[in-house]
């Protein structure tokens, strides 16, 4: 469908746009086409495909031509359908970057945040640069695989590729460059890297600098909503497509999901972005630098229109996937809706686990490795499908307790009326519930597609035809439904809270 006549909304005259979200995540990617005609926006998936990563040698590694060539085959299918596409945006995961030479070629394949090289190298960083000097320059929680630990590591092991590098690009930015032949930055994912300052809104360079990390690899920064180029001529010739622009939207898919969520304008709320990471937090004017954030080990990273998202990383969906990768591979498939059905008959509170406790960061044998911590703990030992996914799925809601609490009482300074969930985690309405029972108050999930969204109504906001912030979101409450959730009964709740801050060590 091609544009159609211009039409009024909010006192700007847009015409009806076809834009073509990638959301790229840990195990899948899709090109998501948005129909938006002003005041409402359509979504459906164009193209889906698998994005595992691949264990070469020593390395855990993106497979990042098999990305490039699904997202191509995601273009031809609009084109074969007589779709006119209007704009391009591409959210992915954080931290994670390829290296180019003088050339612009890629050298060596995009390492995996999960892989090994990082371990023990945070704490190396730490006896260069003290802990609390690192994050007074960057606002940034602690994780061992943010990118400059990444880095860091690379020049620790002496690695060749750093000092040869002439540039650096985070993955959605190696995507658009894939696509365009323009490098830059865009500022949400480089706020992912603990290289940011996020009151200056640019490079650390006096950091990396005492680490020893090169600077002169680092590109010049934009915000969400920069038109970053157009298709290379190639790749419209090989498409059958024309010059559609490439959009830096919130390249960072919590950035882009953030945005859709649709909150009334000045309300108190917390959002939760749901997936295989859950990203717990506030939207900001401005960065929180304090020792109570660092002691929270919040972050503070970049959002749309200037925003800052103070947010809490939490392990999320991934112990949940990996239990069922185990369980598929040792007895019959189950979906992920069957182990909630066996969830919720299973025994409520028999144990508690940390999510982030580090044991559950690596793939691998996760369903044994919550067994063997409750053995640890001296709780009682879940062993059906069933009692581990109630665990589970009961911690993340005692996490987001957590995290809530954190937010008001140190953070904030002020109530939190109601937490937004979107993302596929949305969808879930035990966990939600559970969530709602949890936190002592209304949780809204929804909508389920939250980064794309968020991606599509950038670009929208790019080529001019959403004014800001509070219309995107206007745009997301008018399109897609929610779902609230009330507190229902609060037994056993308050005990197992008590429970977790105890194996939480507070």
């Amino acid at each position: 469908m091609a544009r159609v006549g211009a039409i009024e909304f909010g006192g700007i005259s847009v015409a009806k746009l076809n834009l073509m979200a990638y959301d790229l995540g840990a195990s899948s990617g899709r090109a998501m086409l948005g129909e938006f005609d002003g005041k409402k926006i359509e979504i459906s998936e164009l193209h889906r495909f698998l994005n595992e990563p691949v264990q070469l040698c020593r390395r855990f590694c993106w497979d990042i031509q098999r990305e490039f060539f699904e997202m191509k085959a995601g273009l031809l299918k609009a084109q074969r359908a007589g779709l006119k596409i209007d704009g391009i945006g591409i959210d992915t995961w954080g931290v994670d970057f390829g290296l180019l030479n003088k050339n612009g070629d890629l050298m060596g394949i995009p390492v995996h945040y999960r892989d090994s090289r990082t371990e023990g190298v945070m704490e190396k960083a730490f006896e260069i640069v003290p802990k609390d000097k690192i994050f007074e320059e960057t606002g940034l929680a602690f994780m061992n695989f943010n990118t400059l630990y990444q880095l860091l590591a690379m020049r620790l092991e002496g690695d060749p590729a750093l000092d040869a590098a002439k540039t650096m690009l985070f993955v959605p930015d190696l995507l658009a460059y894939f696509f365009t032949g323009e490098m830059a930055t865009e500022y949400t994912i480089a706020s992912t890297s603990q290289m940011i300052n996020p009151r200056t809104r640019d490079w650390a360079k006096d950091l990396l600098e005492k680490l020893n990390i090169p600077t002169g690899m680092l590109t010049g920064i934009q915000p969400a909503g920069t038109v970053r180029g157009h298709l290379l001529g190639q790749i419209q010739e090989e498409l059958g497509v024309g010059a559609i622009p490439v959009i830096a939207v919130g390249s960072h898919d919590t950035a882009s999901a953030v945005a859709s969520v649709p909150a009334q304008k000045d309300a108190t709320f917390a959002y939760l972005s749901s997936g295989t990471w859950s990203l717990l937090g506030a939207e900001m004017p401005h960065p929180v630098i304090s020792p109570e954030v660092m002691a929270a080990n919040y972050t503070n990273e970049g959002g749309i229109s200037g925003t800052t998202r103070l947010l809490k990383n939490i392990m999320g969906l991934w112990i949940i996937q990996e239990c069922k990768r185990e369980w598929d591979r040792r007895a019959d498939a189950v979906d992920f809706a069957g182990l909630v059905k066996m969830a919720e008959g299973a025994k409520p509170f028999m144990a508690q686990i940390d999510v982030d406790d580090p044991r559950f960061m690596a793939p691998g044998n996760m369903p044994a490795r919550i067994q063997e911590y409750c053995r640890e703990t001296h709780q009682e030992v879940p062993q059906s499908r069933g009692e581990i996914s109630r665990v589970v799925y009961e911690s993340l809601a005692l996490k987001y307790r957590w995290g809530v609490e954190r937010l008001e009482k140190d953070l904030l300074g002020k109530h939190v009326d109601v937490l937004h969930i979107v993302g596929g985690g949305s969808k879930n309405e035990m966990l939600n519930k559970f969530t709602a029972s949890a936190i002592g108050r209304p949780v809204v999930a929804g909508p389920s597609e939250g980064t794309a969204i968020g991606n599509l109504l950038v670009q929208a906001m790019a080529l001019g035809e959403i004014s800001g912030l509070d219309q995107l979101r206007e745009v997301v409450r008018v399109s897609f439904p929610t779902q609230e959730y009330l507190p229902e009964r609060q037994e056993g709740w308050d005990d197992a809270y008590a429970n977790l801050l105890k194996l939480m060590g507070e």
